[in-house]
């Protein structure tokens, strides 16, 4: 709150947005997997967020609510146009660094590493929403846990605990693909 006033501090939300833009983005994607959905809902959140009518009072809160705006917004989007979804694979073929060297020189490792990423994708995609989410904020942002409990409005020990139970998901998800491969 301003000191001269019994009014909350005005947020410039422009600031704000761009600030949160790309882990809001990561989060929306992890619901959606779906680039071009992740534009059409961020715009929608930057709507929502310059036209809500109660100021926040506490600007400390702007990530843990512009979180759940971006999570109320998503669910929109989606039921707005059904329950298509795309898999992961263009979002994380255009983030993840390839060693197209290493191909050149030997096709058999190339190979291995392609067959590793398209179990992974598979895995993650087999995930659900929220463990997909706290994953790729990890790994792919590469936040530590204290960023993720900010921006997600959670405890640090909450995170821990999200993170431990996703891993071990995927774990079983890729266990799991591994002996499916196997006896096929």
């Amino acid at each position: 709150m301003d000191r001269n006033t019994s009014e909350p501090a005005r947020v410039d939300w422009q600031a704000a947005l761009v600030e949160h833009d790309r882990w809001l983005r990561t989060v929306v994607f992890a619901r959606l997997r779906n680039l071009s959905a992740v534009d059409e809902v961020m715009q929608e959140v930057a709507l929502a967020a310059v036209r809500q009518a109660a100021p926040l009072s506490d600007a400390t809160k702007i990530a843990p609510w512009l979180y759940q705006l971006a999570i109320r917004q998503t669910l929109l989007y989606r039921r707005k146009m059904g329950r298509g979804r795309k898999l992961l694979d263009r979002y994380l073929d255009a983030h993840q660094p390839r060693d197209y060297d290493q191909a050149s020189l030997d096709p058999l490792a190339w190979l291995l590493a392609d067959e590793r990423r398209k179990l992974v994708r598979d895995a993650l995609d087999r995930l659900r929403d929220r463990d997909r989410e706290i994953l790729l904020l990890k790994y792919t942002e590469n936040w530590s846990y204290q960023r993720i409990a900010e921006h997600l409005g959670v405890s640090h020990s909450a995170v821990e605990a999200r993170l431990h139970r996703a891993r071990g998901r995927l774990r079983t998800e890729l266990s799991a693909s591994e002996l499916s491969e196997v006896s096929t």
